[in-house]
């Protein structure tokens, strides 16, 4: 595996917090490259030039963080570009100064609540897409609320609800119950299942919408297919 394409491979655990999907396929990664050396260097790119300026400083950090974690890179520098915050969010990674030691008086504190709360609502979508097939194989709701994440049949939609569970410190364990209210950790009472599943499509049904809605924007931006440079390059050294 060349470095590009280690690079590319962390990139790809980095999200969009809000859309909860990697930033590799969603075309926001623009450019990626290694030198001979091991100095890495990233470029970001987002659907629109006011893209919300804590939404883009997640993703750099992140981005940053998941490059810097591997070994053998000597310098790696991550950068967002087109942005109107670009200089403040690419100086402030850099620094490692965090979101309010890089807006000072503009920001309210740090995102530590911001990623949580998109945490809890990817784990509302995640639990609708796992119910949806048992619901369609004629379960019950109350079938569904006695049971276990054990009962529940080997997915990749599984993996990534009990995936986004565990970052979220909630139960994510074979004995965990499938349904439980991503705020307290507890399972969802009998007479809430009802509105738990309607919430939980809502917010499912709201995260595919802006999805779509950010890649057609960044394919009309950019005028580029929706993996970007970053996507086929991946491709190519994956070949």
């Amino acid at each position: 595996m060349t470095g590009r394409s280690r690079v590319l491979v962390a990139l790809a655990t980095v999200r969009d917090p809000e859309l909860d999907e990697s930033i590799v396929p969603l075309g926001f990664v623009a450019s990626c490259e290694v030198s001979d050396d091991g100095d890495a260097t990233v470029t970001l790119r987002l659907p629109t030039y006011f893209c919300a300026p804590n939404f883009a400083f997640l993703m750099v950090a992140d981005a940053y963080d998941a490059v810097s974690a591997l070994e053998g890179l000597r310098c790696v520098r991550v950068e967002l570009e087109d942005h109107f915050a670009a200089a403040i969010i690419n100086e402030g990674v850099a620094a490692r100064a965090g979101f309010a030691g890089s807006f000072g008086e503009e920001a309210a504190g740090e995102l530590d609540e911001l990623r949580a709360g998109f945490l809890r609502k990817a784990v509302l979508a995640g639990t609708e897409q796992v119910c949806r097939p048992l619901l369609a194989e004629g379960r019950t709701p109350g079938e569904l609320a006695d049971m276990t994440l054990a009962e529940i049949p080997p997915s990749a939609r599984l993996d990534r609800l009990r995936g986004r569970r565990a970052e979220l410190g909630l139960p994510a364990g074979p004995s965990a119950p499938l349904l439980l209210d991503p705020a307290t950790g507890t399972a969802v009472a009998a007479e809430g299942l009802p509105l738990h599943l309607r919430k939980a499509r809502t917010v499912r049904v709201g995260i595919e919408a802006n999805t779509g809605i950010c890649r057609g924007m960044l394919r009309h931006r950019y005028s580029t297919p929706g993996q970007g440079e970053a996507g086929e390059a991946e491709r190519r050294d994956r070949q």
